[in-house]
């Protein structure tokens, strides 16, 4: 069977679980066309880069291609075009990006239709149920392929409405949430005529992360965050409560790996603090990198306002690492309190510098065992190739496909 994956970048640092997902689905003996609508950056991972090469991106199509496969549509099937630009002023109408936004999502899905049908594709998923899901949604209604999307959240949760997220539900095959707190939100926002094309399939880790030894935490007092450097990541939480640590003279270090649009911000509470020696800034790092820094950390940390189920927690569970994290959204669906970790109230710093004093206090071998315990949860509940065969039946049983 031969299916698309569309978003809007392709790879991208902080995406890597679509990369497990394709790979996964491809070791079920699908063939996956990867589509994107633009490159982000060069990749820094070596898996990344050979990904890059394999995806065809409509934003370097050229004005040729694209004018061309317009008048093709046009010619071909005026009435179907009419209608997705239609349907882009209804939904463009109502949105915070606007009707001429909209209007050039027709264009892009024009493209891919054209694609998908030359690649012979019988499903087309996307990813996000932002305009990655609205340009599927078009390019389904012109080239008859069934279609459906990942929405991940939270940002399609909070824009719901100007996304127009329950018409894009009643026009796919299916959609995919990644956790039941996903899926309760799209239940909200959406008609229960259409709740039963809501799926939950899991992000997940793959077998590099799975069959990684176990490795007792070390003694030394580290922490490691992995995040985007932006607000709802909320690294000056966690800056906050290193820095009354110290006050109480309890040392630990926190290494901070990422980057992004607040790193000038955190960079400059940390030189405030005078925690220059105690927070480390390591800009982003490849896969092989950040598995190191989780292993060499104690435990992992993230202080997140706003989330969905954050794939980097799983990945330190994976490797038997204990997490700290916030009572916020699907994370509480991974992190048991007293059993793989520790959870605090978003923004409560007081509460975020108490759960990693007590994880400081916690001997290596109780770590350990709060270790084994996520790992077991992530094997049962976040192994990729077992989620890719639930979106294989999912596509199998929506699409064209005939065997």
């Amino acid at each position: 069977m031969r299916i698309a994956y569309f978003t809007s970048w392709y790879p991208y640092v902080s995406h890597t679980f679509i990369r497990r997902e394709i790979f996964a689905l491809e070791a079920l003996g699908m063939t996956v066309n990867r589509y994107a609508l633009s490159k982000h950056q060069e990749p820094f991972d070596p898996a990344d880069q050979i990904e890059q090469q394999k995806t065809r991106y409509l934003l370097k199509a050229g004005v040729l291609e694209i004018l061309r496969c317009f008048i093709a549509a046009v010619l071909k099937q005026p009435i179907a075009v009419l209608s997705i630009f239609g349907r882009a002023v209804k939904i463009g109408w109502r949105s915070d990006r606007g009707v001429l936004r909209h209007l050039a999502y027709c264009l892009e899905a024009i493209v891919l239709a054209t694609w998908c049908r030359q690649d012979k594709i019988e499903h087309l998923h996307a990813h996000f149920g932002t305009n990655p899901a609205a340009v599927a949604m078009f390019a389904s209604q012109l080239s008859g392929i069934p279609y459906s999307f990942t929405a991940h959240g939270p940002d399609e949760f909070e824009k719901a409405p100007l996304l127009s997220l329950d018409e894009k539900l009643k026009q796919a095959a299916f959609a995919v949430c990644v956790s039941s707190f996903g899926k309760s939100q799209l239940m909200r926002w959406s008609s229960p005529e259409h709740w039963q094309k809501i799926e939950v399939v899991h992000c997940g880790v793959d077998g590099s992360f799975l069959e990684t030894p176990l490795q007792v935490p070390p003694s030394v007092p580290r922490f490691v965050c992995v995040a985007r450097f932006a607000s709802a990541k909320a690294q000056l939480i966690l800056v906050g409560a290193v820095r009354r640590l110290q006050e109480m003279d309890v040392k630990c270090e926190v290494v901070l790996v990422g980057d992004g649009p607040m790193r000038n911000v955190i960079e400059e509470a940390v030189r405030q603090a005078q925690l220059e020696r105690q927070i480390i800034f390591t800009g982003w790092a490849s896969g092989e990198r950040v598995k190191a820094e989780i292993l060499s950390a104690r435990a992992l940390v993230l202080p997140s306002f706003s989330e969905n189920m954050p794939v980097v927690i799983m990945e330190a569970m994976a490797l038997g690492r204990p997490v700290i994290s916030t009572y916020i959204a699907g994370i509480p669906e991974l992190v048991r309190p007293g059993q793989t970790g520790w959870l605090v109230p978003a923004s409560d710093e007081i509460a975020l510098a108490e759960a990693m004093g007590e994880a400081l206090a916690t001997s290596p071998v109780e770590l350990a065992n709060m270790g084994s315990a996520g790992r077991l949860h992530v094997i049962n509940c976040h192994d990729s190739a077992k989620e890719a065969i639930k979106l294989k039946s999912l596509f199998e049983r929506t699409s064209r496909y005939t065997g």
